[in-house]
């Protein structure tokens, strides 16, 4: 078979969460996420998990670096709990909780990992939504403060930044559609969430570069194709408003300063209450950045569907697609695409890719082992295509497969696995899969066939 090589500094590593995987919720006065409050509503997340203990990483985090070290991880992305260092989301400074990440960080650092921050992957404090969450517009100031804790003390350390993760997921899906935290069902909100986080991101970027912080700073973000069912002009449409949604709203405020005009018509058409988009904060917002991150997991396919407020769509995918267990499409061409987008159409001109892995319903086998071919093959499609892409012209600096352990899957609690890793969640006992082994060989060798 062929021997696809990387690029000699290219950046092998893995990913992760603070709530999906630490546990320890209660303990070190960490505060109350909304997270915390959503898992505790039932029927919010399958067989009524939460995040309790996870795979209890913030008493195991040795052992887990170690694991990390025996793959043979360049690199590995985490992000920083907001109620372990501002239980109340702002004022007094917990020690404790920055005391565990920066244990964390000196670990990685001396198995020869180097650590990539995600300063938000979810996780609000409760107390910041009780005054309005992302819809407050004093929320960027609050973001800002906390961040600048995180910098001031792991940055003597820590080089690689990344403001927000998937902020679609975090305003639309946990804002609009209910599906994640804090459980709402308001679209203006969930617009307005999305606003006041890219104003937090552009004064943490801002911060960034006035106290001149060594290192990078960017922002990761979850771009993949919406692709029409037919060809049909109502189905082209619907795959446009789609695109919009999911992929134009984020990309076009960070590298053009502004906002998809078809989108703000459409929004405003429908009674959706917008943001002033304020000349001052779409300065902020498109501050150029080190690298723009994607999270690319599945492209899919939509049709018109009139009684959608205020989007009109549905995802409808064709019949007989390959397909995880989350009957998520499997569209490696997609990744490609979606690389070959940001570069061409965008001029994105670093990029990580910050995610991507597959959820499959994996098993140990008698003989203590997880023979997870699946998704072998679904990593090896990726980052066959991925290469494909580096050959294109298109600048990518690392890959971090999602995700380095089975954990709290969000709403999908303990039933979605994504691990190169597999972990019994009764007894936090660590196994790694098959693709695990691939993973490490694959690094080891710089190079896939």
């Amino acid at each position: 078979m062929e021997k696809r090589t990387f690029p000699k500094d290219f950046v092998w590593g893995t990913a992760t969460a603070s709530y999906q995987i630490e546990g320890a919720v209660r303990e070190d006065g960490r505060g109350e996420s909304i997270w915390d409050r959503y898992c505790s509503i039932p029927g919010n997340v399958r067989r009524n998990d939460t995040g309790e203990v996870a795979c209890d990483h913030y008493h195991r985090y040795k052992e887990d670096v170690a694991l990390m070290k025996q793959l043979g991880m360049k690199a590995y992305r985490f992000s920083v709990a907001w109620t372990r260092i501002l239980p109340k989301g702002r004022g007094e400074i917990n020690e404790k909780g920055i005391r565990f990440y920066s244990d964390l960080v000196d670990e990685l650092l001396s198995a020869g990992i180097e650590p990539y921050i995600t300063l938000y992957h979810w996780d609000l404090p409760q107390a910041l939504q009780d005054i309005g969450g992302w819809a407050n517009p004093e929320m960027p100031g609050y973001f800002l403060e906390f961040s600048r804790i995180v910098f001031d003390r792991l940055g003597d350390r820590v080089k690689h930044w990344m403001t927000l993760n998937e902020p679609y997921c975090a305003a639309f899906l946990g804002n609009y559609e209910g599906r994640m935290a804090p459980g709402l069902h308001d679209f203006s909100t969930a617009v307005l969430a999305a606003y006041h986080m890219y104003v937090g991101h552009g004064l943490v970027v801002k911060d960034f570069r006035e106290n001149h912080r060594e290192g990078e700073i960017g922002i990761a973000l979850n771009l993949m194709g919406r692709l029409p069912l037919t060809q049909d002009e109502k189905n082209l449409a619907a795959a446009k408003r789609a695109d919009g949604y999911l992929n134009r709203w984020f990309i076009e405020p960070i590298v053009k300063g502004e906002y998809p005009k078809d989108m703000i018509e459409l929004y405003r058409s429908k009674g959706v209450v917008l943001p002033e988009f304020r000349k001052e904060d779409l300065a902020l917002i498109s501050q150029k950045l080190d690298f723009i991150a994607l999270n690319y997991y599945n492209d899919f396919w939509v049709k018109e569907d009139k009684s959608r407020w205020p989007l009109e769509f549905v995802i409808e995918n064709p019949p007989h697609m390959p397909e995880t267990d989350r009957s998520w499409p499997i569209t490696e061409e997609g990744f490609t695409n979606m690389l070959l987008r940001m570069k061409n159409e965008y001029g994105v001109d670093n990029i990580f890719i910050s995610e991507n892995g597959a959820s499959y319903h994996d098993v140990v086998n008698m003989e203590g082992k997880v023979v997870d071919n699946a998704r072998c093959d679904f990593l090896r499609r990726h980052v066959i295509a991925l290469h494909k892409a580096i050959q294109e012209g298109v600048n990518v600096r690392g890959y971090f497969v999602w995700s380095l352990y089975d954990n709290f899957e969000w709403a999908e609690g303990y039933d979605s696995r994504f691990g190169i890793v597999h972990i019994d969640f009764g007894t936090q006992k660590r196994t790694i899969k098959e693709s695990g082994y691939w993973y490490s060989n694959l690094i080891a060798q710089n190079a896939v066939e």
